[in-house]
Protein backbone atom coordinates (compact mmCIF):
# COMPACT_ATOMS: atom_id res chain seq x y z
CA UNK A 1 0.00 0.00 0.00
CA UNK A 2 1.18 3.51 -0.82
CA UNK A 3 0.39 5.85 2.05
CA UNK A 4 -0.18 9.56 1.45
CA UNK A 5 -0.87 10.97 4.93
CA UNK A 6 0.40 10.20 8.43
CA UNK A 7 -1.45 11.61 11.45
CA UNK A 8 0.62 11.52 14.63
CA UNK A 9 -0.49 12.18 18.20
CA UNK A 10 1.90 14.10 20.44
CA UNK A 11 1.79 13.26 24.15
CA UNK A 12 2.62 9.63 24.79
CA UNK A 13 3.29 9.10 21.08
CA UNK A 14 5.65 11.48 19.28
CA UNK A 15 6.96 13.13 22.44
CA UNK A 16 9.40 11.18 24.56
CA UNK A 17 11.08 12.01 27.84
CA UNK A 18 10.64 15.62 29.00
CA UNK A 19 8.29 16.23 26.05
CA UNK A 20 11.19 16.03 23.60
CA UNK A 21 11.54 14.60 20.07
CA UNK A 22 14.70 12.67 19.26
CA UNK A 23 16.96 13.85 16.45
CA UNK A 24 16.54 10.46 14.75
CA UNK A 25 12.76 10.85 14.78
CA UNK A 26 13.05 14.35 13.30
CA UNK A 27 15.32 13.03 10.55
CA UNK A 28 12.95 10.20 9.62
CA UNK A 29 9.88 12.45 9.63
CA UNK A 30 11.66 14.88 7.31
CA UNK A 31 12.47 11.97 4.98
CA UNK A 32 8.79 11.01 4.98
CA UNK A 33 7.82 14.60 4.13
CA UNK A 34 10.33 14.70 1.28
CA UNK A 35 8.52 11.73 -0.28
CA UNK A 36 5.44 13.95 -0.63
CA UNK A 37 3.59 12.31 2.25
CA UNK A 38 1.63 14.70 4.43
CA UNK A 39 2.70 14.62 8.08
CA UNK A 40 -0.07 15.93 10.32
CA UNK A 41 0.43 16.59 14.02
CA UNK A 42 -2.87 15.44 15.55
CA UNK A 43 -3.29 16.39 19.19
CA UNK A 44 -5.53 17.49 22.00
CA UNK A 45 -3.38 20.56 22.54
CA UNK A 46 -4.33 24.01 21.32
CA UNK A 47 -3.29 24.96 17.79
CA UNK A 48 -0.34 27.26 18.46
CA UNK A 49 1.32 24.68 20.71
CA UNK A 50 0.76 21.94 18.14
CA UNK A 51 2.06 24.16 15.33
CA UNK A 52 5.25 24.75 17.30
CA UNK A 53 5.96 21.02 17.32
CA UNK A 54 4.91 20.66 13.70
CA UNK A 55 7.59 23.19 12.80
CA UNK A 56 10.05 21.38 15.04
CA UNK A 57 9.76 18.19 12.97
CA UNK A 58 9.91 20.08 9.68
CA UNK A 59 6.29 19.46 8.66
CA UNK A 60 4.54 22.10 6.57
CA UNK A 61 1.12 20.47 6.31
CA UNK A 62 -2.10 21.06 8.20
CA UNK A 63 -2.33 20.63 11.96
CA UNK A 64 -5.22 18.97 13.79
CA UNK A 65 -5.59 20.47 17.27
CA UNK A 66 -8.02 20.34 20.17
CA UNK A 67 -8.87 16.67 19.52
CA UNK A 68 -10.15 17.63 16.09
CA UNK A 69 -11.87 20.89 17.01
CA UNK A 70 -9.41 22.91 14.90
CA UNK A 71 -7.82 22.07 11.56
CA UNK A 72 -5.53 24.74 10.18
CA UNK A 73 -3.35 24.89 7.09
CA UNK A 74 -0.16 26.09 8.72
CA UNK A 75 1.58 27.20 5.53
CA UNK A 76 -1.45 29.25 4.44
CA UNK A 77 -2.40 30.40 7.95
CA UNK A 78 -5.94 29.31 7.07
CA UNK A 79 -8.44 27.64 9.40
CA UNK A 80 -10.29 25.05 7.32
CA UNK A 81 -12.40 23.64 10.17
CA UNK A 82 -13.32 24.85 13.64
CA UNK A 83 -15.86 23.64 16.19
CA UNK A 84 -16.68 25.92 19.12
CA UNK A 85 -18.05 25.22 22.57
CA UNK A 86 -20.92 27.61 23.32
CA UNK A 87 -20.32 30.20 26.03
CA UNK A 88 -23.22 29.00 28.19
CA UNK A 89 -21.63 25.54 28.31
CA UNK A 90 -18.24 27.05 29.18
CA UNK A 91 -19.88 28.96 32.03
CA UNK A 92 -21.56 25.82 33.36
CA UNK A 93 -18.24 23.95 33.22
CA UNK A 94 -16.47 26.77 35.07
CA UNK A 95 -19.10 26.79 37.81
CA UNK A 96 -18.89 23.00 38.17
CA UNK A 97 -15.09 23.27 38.31
CA UNK A 98 -15.30 25.78 41.15
CA UNK A 99 -17.77 23.56 43.00
CA UNK A 100 -15.45 20.55 42.69
CA UNK A 101 -12.23 22.42 43.44
CA UNK A 102 -10.55 21.60 40.12
CA UNK A 103 -8.68 23.62 37.50
CA UNK A 104 -10.34 24.26 34.15
CA UNK A 105 -8.62 25.54 31.01
CA UNK A 106 -10.57 26.88 28.04
CA UNK A 107 -8.61 26.75 24.79
CA UNK A 108 -8.83 29.04 21.79
CA UNK A 109 -6.40 28.75 18.87
CA UNK A 110 -3.71 30.73 20.68
CA UNK A 111 -4.92 31.29 24.22
CA UNK A 112 -5.60 29.48 27.49
CA UNK A 113 -8.32 30.95 29.69
CA UNK A 114 -8.12 29.46 33.17
CA UNK A 115 -9.80 29.64 36.56
CA UNK A 116 -6.42 29.14 38.26
CA UNK A 117 -3.63 31.59 39.03
CA UNK A 118 -1.13 28.74 39.19
CA UNK A 119 0.78 29.77 36.09
CA UNK A 120 3.56 27.33 36.89
CA UNK A 121 1.13 24.43 36.26
CA UNK A 122 0.30 25.89 32.86
CA UNK A 123 3.98 26.31 32.05
CA UNK A 124 4.98 22.79 33.07
CA UNK A 125 2.03 20.86 31.67
CA UNK A 126 0.79 22.74 28.65
CA UNK A 127 3.30 25.23 27.33
CA UNK A 128 6.81 23.85 26.78
CA UNK A 129 6.94 25.76 23.50
CA UNK A 130 5.29 28.92 24.84
CA UNK A 131 8.21 31.21 23.95
CA UNK A 132 8.46 30.15 20.33
CA UNK A 133 8.08 33.45 18.53
CA UNK A 134 6.01 32.27 15.55
CA UNK A 135 3.33 30.65 17.70
CA UNK A 136 2.88 32.65 20.92
CA UNK A 137 0.44 31.34 23.50
CA UNK A 138 -1.38 33.82 25.70
CA UNK A 139 -3.08 33.18 29.03
CA UNK A 140 -5.92 34.88 30.86
CA UNK A 141 -7.20 34.15 34.34
CA UNK A 142 -10.82 34.32 35.41
CA UNK A 143 -10.27 35.73 38.89
CA UNK A 144 -13.79 35.41 40.25
CA UNK A 145 -17.22 34.00 39.46
CA UNK A 146 -18.41 37.55 38.82
CA UNK A 147 -15.95 37.95 35.93
CA UNK A 148 -16.97 34.77 34.06
CA UNK A 149 -19.58 36.44 31.84
CA UNK A 150 -17.25 39.31 30.92
CA UNK A 151 -14.40 37.01 29.89
CA UNK A 152 -16.65 34.61 27.97
CA UNK A 153 -18.24 37.52 26.11
CA UNK A 154 -14.75 38.69 25.13
CA UNK A 155 -13.93 35.28 23.62
CA UNK A 156 -17.40 34.30 22.42
CA UNK A 157 -17.17 31.78 19.57
CA UNK A 158 -13.45 31.17 20.07
CA UNK A 159 -13.35 28.38 22.68
CA UNK A 160 -12.71 25.06 20.95
CA UNK A 161 -11.90 22.74 23.85
CA UNK A 162 -11.80 22.60 27.64
CA UNK A 163 -9.56 20.51 29.85
CA UNK A 164 -9.87 19.83 33.56
CA UNK A 165 -6.93 19.17 35.88
CA UNK A 166 -7.28 18.01 39.47
CA UNK A 167 -5.03 17.02 42.34
CA UNK A 168 -6.84 13.75 42.97
CA UNK A 169 -8.73 11.01 41.18
CA UNK A 170 -11.60 11.56 43.63
CA UNK A 171 -12.05 15.17 42.49
CA UNK A 172 -11.90 14.05 38.87
CA UNK A 173 -14.66 11.51 39.43
CA UNK A 174 -16.79 14.12 41.19
CA UNK A 175 -16.37 16.61 38.33
CA UNK A 176 -17.21 13.94 35.77
CA UNK A 177 -20.38 13.12 37.70
CA UNK A 178 -21.31 16.81 37.92
CA UNK A 179 -21.04 17.40 34.16
CA UNK A 180 -22.60 14.15 32.93
CA UNK A 181 -25.96 15.81 32.24
CA UNK A 182 -24.56 18.77 30.32
CA UNK A 183 -25.83 18.36 26.77
CA UNK A 184 -23.70 18.95 23.71
CA UNK A 185 -20.30 17.82 24.98
CA UNK A 186 -18.10 14.74 24.78
CA UNK A 187 -15.46 13.84 27.36
CA UNK A 188 -12.13 12.08 26.91
CA UNK A 189 -10.42 10.85 30.10
CA UNK A 190 -6.71 11.57 30.18
CA UNK A 191 -5.33 9.64 33.12
CA UNK A 192 -6.95 9.72 36.57
CA UNK A 193 -6.61 13.46 37.11
CA UNK A 194 -7.59 15.04 33.81
CA UNK A 195 -10.59 15.16 31.46
CA UNK A 196 -10.67 16.72 27.99
CA UNK A 197 -13.98 18.20 26.86
CA UNK A 198 -15.13 18.94 23.31
CA UNK A 199 -18.35 19.77 21.53
CA UNK A 200 -20.25 16.59 20.72
CA UNK A 201 -19.27 15.21 17.32
CA UNK A 202 -15.67 16.39 17.62
CA UNK A 203 -13.05 13.66 17.45
CA UNK A 204 -9.67 13.02 15.93
CA UNK A 205 -11.25 10.40 13.70
CA UNK A 206 -13.74 12.86 12.23
CA UNK A 207 -10.96 15.41 11.75
CA UNK A 208 -8.75 12.90 9.93
CA UNK A 209 -11.70 11.97 7.71
CA UNK A 210 -12.37 15.66 6.95
CA UNK A 211 -8.72 16.39 6.17
CA UNK A 212 -8.34 13.30 4.00
CA UNK A 213 -11.35 14.33 1.93
CA UNK A 214 -10.03 17.91 1.79
CA UNK A 215 -6.74 16.66 0.35
CA UNK A 216 -8.36 13.99 -1.83
CA UNK A 217 -6.69 11.17 0.10
CA UNK A 218 -8.49 7.85 0.53
CA UNK A 219 -9.05 6.28 3.92
CA UNK A 220 -6.83 3.31 3.11
CA UNK A 221 -3.97 5.70 2.27
CA UNK A 222 -3.87 7.13 5.80
CA UNK A 223 -1.73 6.03 8.76
CA UNK A 224 -2.69 7.16 12.28
CA UNK A 225 -0.47 6.69 15.33
CA UNK A 226 -1.58 7.20 18.94
CA UNK A 227 -1.69 5.96 22.52
CA UNK A 228 -4.74 7.19 24.42
CA UNK A 229 -8.54 7.36 24.60
CA UNK A 230 -8.81 10.40 22.33
CA UNK A 231 -6.85 8.52 19.63
CA UNK A 232 -9.25 5.58 19.36
CA UNK A 233 -11.49 7.15 16.71
CA UNK A 234 -8.62 7.94 14.33
CA UNK A 235 -7.03 4.51 14.84
CA UNK A 236 -10.37 2.97 13.88
CA UNK A 237 -10.71 5.22 10.83
CA UNK A 238 -7.18 4.85 9.48
CA UNK A 239 -6.20 2.48 6.72
CA UNK A 240 -3.36 1.54 9.06
CA UNK A 241 -3.90 2.24 12.75
CA UNK A 242 -0.76 2.00 14.86
CA UNK A 243 -0.72 1.90 18.67
CA UNK A 244 2.29 2.64 20.84
CA UNK A 245 3.52 -0.12 23.12
CA UNK A 246 2.67 2.21 26.02
CA UNK A 247 -0.89 2.74 24.72
CA UNK A 248 -4.03 1.89 26.67
CA UNK A 249 -5.35 -1.61 26.04
CA UNK A 250 -8.50 -0.33 24.33
CA UNK A 251 -6.37 1.33 21.66
CA UNK A 252 -4.10 -1.69 21.21
CA UNK A 253 -7.16 -3.85 20.58
CA UNK A 254 -8.29 -1.53 17.77
CA UNK A 255 -4.87 -1.12 16.15
CA UNK A 256 -3.52 -3.00 13.13
CA UNK A 257 0.02 -2.83 14.48
CA UNK A 258 1.78 -2.08 17.77
CA UNK A 259 5.09 -0.23 17.61
CA UNK A 260 7.66 0.50 20.34
CA UNK A 261 7.09 2.96 23.20
CA UNK A 262 7.17 6.73 22.90
CA UNK A 263 10.40 6.82 24.92
CA UNK A 264 12.04 4.36 22.54
CA UNK A 265 11.28 6.08 19.21
CA UNK A 266 8.17 4.04 18.41
CA UNK A 267 6.94 6.57 15.84
CA UNK A 268 10.26 6.57 14.01
CA UNK A 269 10.32 2.78 13.90
CA UNK A 270 6.77 2.61 12.52
CA UNK A 271 7.55 5.15 9.78
CA UNK A 272 10.70 3.28 8.83
CA UNK A 273 8.78 0.01 8.60
CA UNK A 274 5.68 1.10 6.70
CA UNK A 275 6.85 4.10 4.65
CA UNK A 276 10.62 4.08 4.26
CA UNK A 277 10.65 0.25 4.15
CA UNK A 278 13.90 0.11 6.10
CA UNK A 279 12.89 -2.89 8.17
Amino acid sequence: MTYKMVCIDMDGTLLGKRKSISEESKRVIKEVSKKGIKVVVTTGRLYNNAAYYSDLIGASDAVIAGNGAVIKEKSKDEVIYRSKIDSYICKELLLKAKKCGVILHLHTIDRIITNSCLSNIIAKIVLPGRKYKNFPIHTETIKSVDSIDKVLKKYNGEVTKCIMFSTSAKKTRRFKEEIKNINGIVCYPSGEKSIEINKIGVSKGNAVKFLGEYYGIKREEIICIGDNENDVSMIEYAGLGIAMENAINKLKEKANYITDTNTNDGVRKALEKFILKIR
